[in-house]
């Protein structure tokens, strides 16, 4: 799928599922043009749920994407899961990783624009708490949880606009008193 050559692209980020994803962010998901997960799936199915419009979904593996929490009979998926995950979208190159091996938590944003200089926006998870670090020309983004675990204020997602002359970021946010489960 060339991404790269396109007018718009828009991406659909998630993370920290833990076996569970909302409807509603579901429904978000299918308004994209692709999918990325960074880590802590824990349930092969939810990729098989997440349906952008092209069918394109790109996961990486987060540490408790483990054999032990992962369904029986799933756990050989697990080796089709990079740690790092890049795609080439109009305007840059988005990188993808789960964050837990990029520690100390206070420097995690400067270790990874060091690991990833040649990207535009990195996105990771672990964390369950989104932010959205635009301080310096490689971006930081964490969408938070879109599952049940630890949703801090609410499951959510990220919604990422490319262009080849302007990115943007949209945020999406479930309230947490009437998030439906899938």
């Amino acid at each position: 799928m060339d991404l790269e050559t396109q007018d718009a692209v828009c991406v659909g980020i998630i993370s920290d599922t833990h076996g569970v994803i909302e409807n509603a962010i579901l429904a978000v998901m299918e308004q994209c043009d692709v999918i990325v997960h960074a880590g802590d799936i824990l349930d092969p199915d939810i990729l098989r749920r997440v349906t952008p419009r092209s069918g394109h979904v790109i996961a990486v593996r987060g540490n408790n994407d483990t054999p032990e929490q992962w369904p029986s009979g799933t756990a050989h998926l697990l080796n089709t899961l990079p740690e790092i995950a890049q795609l080439k979208l109009p305007g840059g190159l988005l990188v993808v990783e789960h964050g837990h091996r990029v520690t100390p938590a206070h420097v995690r944003h400067e270790k990874l624009r060091a690991r990833h200089p040649e990207a535009r926006a990195i996105v990771y998870g672990h964390t369950h708490q989104r932010c959205i670090d635009t301080s310096a020309p490689t971006w930081v983004l964490n969408p938070g949880a879109a599952g049940r675990v630890r949703a801090y204020g609410g499951a959510g997602c990220l919604l990422l606009h490319a262009t080849p002359q302007e990115w943007r970021i949209e945020t999406r946010t479930l309230p947490t008193a009437h998030a439906d489960s899938a």
